[in-house]
């Protein structure tokens, strides 16, 4: 199984989505903001998977529109292999999806427990 990054900046759908995760055998590390997030992609090589929220509170208010995607483009500088997830509540336009990494892929809230375990073990198998 993988090693999953979560980030989330609310706490209870971060703990819950890496309780998902694990009892689906991933091993997960958290963040609830990018610079959180990128300390660990620096840090962390067994990370192969990243999956965040693309609006994230602190981040935007810190003046980012929005922080999940300029976070995945600057994990994908630092590991070109890295394969990145994204959610949120939000709507999500032509726009915003021309700024998704490439390979990426998209999982709406609220999502289920079977949502996520399959779409966490797409992106880790490449699909």
């Amino acid at each position: 199984m993988a090693v999953v990054l979560v980030v989330e900046d609310e706490e209870q759908v971060r703990v819950l989505a890496e309780s998902i995760l694990r009892d689906c055998g991933h091993q997960t590390l958290s963040a609830a903001n990018v610079d959180q997030a990128l300390a660990l992609v620096r840090t962390e090589p067994s990370i192969e998977l990243v999956f965040t929220d693309i609006n994230l509170a602190d981040d935007a208010e810190a003046g980012l529109v929005h922080p999940g995607l300029e976070l995945a483009q600057q994990a994908r500088r630092l590991r070109p292999e890295l394969r990145v997830l994204y959610t949120t509540g939000a709507s999500v336009t032509d726009g915003i999806k021309a700024l998704f990494v490439e390979g990426s892929g998209f999982l709406p809230k609220p999502y289920d427990v079977t949502e996520l375990s399959t779409a966490v073990a797409a992106m880790v198998a490449g699909n």
